[in-house]
């Protein structure tokens, strides 16, 4: 591996758990950072957070799901910081969607969460990926839902949009891997602790079942610089499922 110094880390999706997790850590090997989320009413907190510890921080409001504003956010932080070595994927919204059984659920409630979480990857993947395969060198973190790997009918016409998430990284990985690209998925079972969603059912966390980021993005960052395996599975959830 060379050396990190200089190199973007592009958070998209930043928030108070994993972001800015992997924000730290990816820091700490000298990595300038980026973070996106949809409103800026914490950046100034996260910017001093990472200050703190030394490393260089811009941020950006946008809409990730957005694939408009999602465009326009990614080149105006390559404008600003230079190509980027490092994107993470991991946008979670406290917004409620409606789940509906896969028994009773139709093409178009399947469809609502594929356009929030897996239309914008792709988007991400679209927009980045040639570059890096023409500099031969970058890497593609995914947080995806342990519902993607292990069948969890309570959340119905959710699950299908994580599954779709994990086989396209792991594909991907397969595919781009040859060129000099790194692509992974974070397969998460749990409430990651600090987090949006952590925060909203504080009430119910001790029975879910917690996960500190930290753990997440150290094991990021030993898959960055190890690239042999494509996929880390963190779950705190009951073994039966």
């Amino acid at each position: 591996m060379t050396s990190s110094a200089g190199k973007v880390l592009v958070v998209l999706g930043a928030g108070p758990g994993l972001g800015m997790s992997m924000a730290h850590r990816f820091g700490e090997e000298g990595f300038r950072v980026a973070l996106v989320s949809r409103s800026d009413r914490r950046h100034e907190s996260y910017c001093a957070s990472l200050a703190t510890a030394g490393v260089d921080s811009r941020s950006y409001p946008a809409d990730v799901t957005d694939q408009g504003d999602l465009r326009r956010v990614l080149g105006e932080i390559e404008g600003d910081l230079g190509a980027f070595d490092t994107v993470y994927f991991g946008p979670v919204s406290t917004e409620p969607m409606t789940i509906v059984p896969l028994p009773e659920a139709g093409a178009d409630d399947v469809r609502a969460p594929m356009d929030r979480v897996f239309t914008p990857a792709v988007t991400v993947v679209r927009e980045v990926l040639p570059a890096m395969i023409e500099r031969r060198a970058g890497a593609l973190f995914f947080g995806g839902g342990l519902s993607g790997k292990v069948p969890m009918p309570m959340l119905g016409n959710l699950a299908p949009a994580s599954a779709a998430l994990r086989m396209y990284v792991l594909t991907l990985a397969e595919a781009v891997k040859e060129h000099g690209v790194y692509a992974g998925t974070l397969t998460i079972g749990g409430l990651i602790e600090r987090g949006d969603l952590y925060q909203a059912l504080a009430e119910q966390a001790a029975a879910i079942g917690t996960i500190d980021p930290d753990d997440i993005a150290a094991t990021a960052w030993e898959m960055y610089v190890q690239r042999d395996r494509a996929e880390a599975e963190f779950s705190a959830l009951a073994p039966a499922l």
